[in-house]
């Protein structure tokens, strides 16, 4: 076999292993959104179409599977949010559009937000997704003059769990404007953390911005590198 058509065919196998890995990631996460975390290895591999076999060249255990599961949806989650604050130069306003539009991708697509719910308040505290971001955030926001909370870290906790409350609360209540709700909270948040009331309500008011494609097809993109 030439040199060309051994790389060909290393990478078409690469290929393969990573769409099967995505395969048993996804189908751990619509049962961890099903709260069906206690199946069989042999339905999670039925419900991703792939081989008995195939499992343990990826996953030496369920468990370990949704693990990974939770871990590709908060690497989703802070994909997207860096996309969607790319390029704001004001840490208040990107600490509350991360926190607007994770509060609207609940309803947008609540298989990925029951995952990330999965984890409880875990997730405040996480070094994934929207929790260091909004930390990092907060911080630059103080340093900037922005806000005057002297706590950053008390103030994530606060704004972790009121991020955990309204997508509970969203989850519990389908016909509640979730758009309104979330700016709601949002502008709470920022008067919490020391923003002017005319400022916060400019920043809630601004228009958010387009993820340049579905959404759904943005985030059913595994960041996750096959094992």
């Amino acid at each position: 076999m030439s040199e060309a058509m051994s790389k060909a065919a290393s990478t078409r196998g690469a290929r393969r292993r990573a769409q099967t890995r995505s395969a048993l990631v996804k189908a751990a996460q619509q049962l961890i959104a099903e709260n069906r975390t206690t199946v069989a290895i042999l339905e999670i591999t039925q419900l991703a179409d792939v081989g008995m076999g195939s499992f343990y060249n990826h996953f030496d255990s369920r468990e370990q599977l949704f693990e990974a599961a939770v871990d590709d949806a908060l690497e989703q989650q802070g994909a997207f949010l860096d996309q969607v604050t790319a390029g704001l130069d004001d840490p208040a306003e990107a600490f509350a559009r991360s926190f607007r539009m994770v509060g609207r991708l609940h309803r947008q697509v609540p298989e990925l937000s029951r995952v990330l719910l999965s984890q409880g308040a875990a997730l405040v505290t996480s070094d994934h997704g929207l929790a260091p971001r909004a930390l990092r955030d907060i911080r630059a926001a103080v340093g900037a003059g922005r806000f005057s909370t002297s706590d950053p870290d008390a103030a994530l906790l606060i704004a972790g769990g009121a991020a955990l409350a309204l997508a509970q609360h969203l989850h519990e209540h389908p016909d509640a404007d979730d758009a309104a709700l979330t700016d709601t909270v949002t502008e709470s948040l920022l008067l919490m953390l020391g923003l002017g009331a005319d400022d916060a309500r400019a920043i809630v008011a601004l228009d958010l911005p387009d993820v340049g494609g579905p959404l759904e097809e943005f985030l059913a993109a595994s960041p996750a590198e096959p094992v």
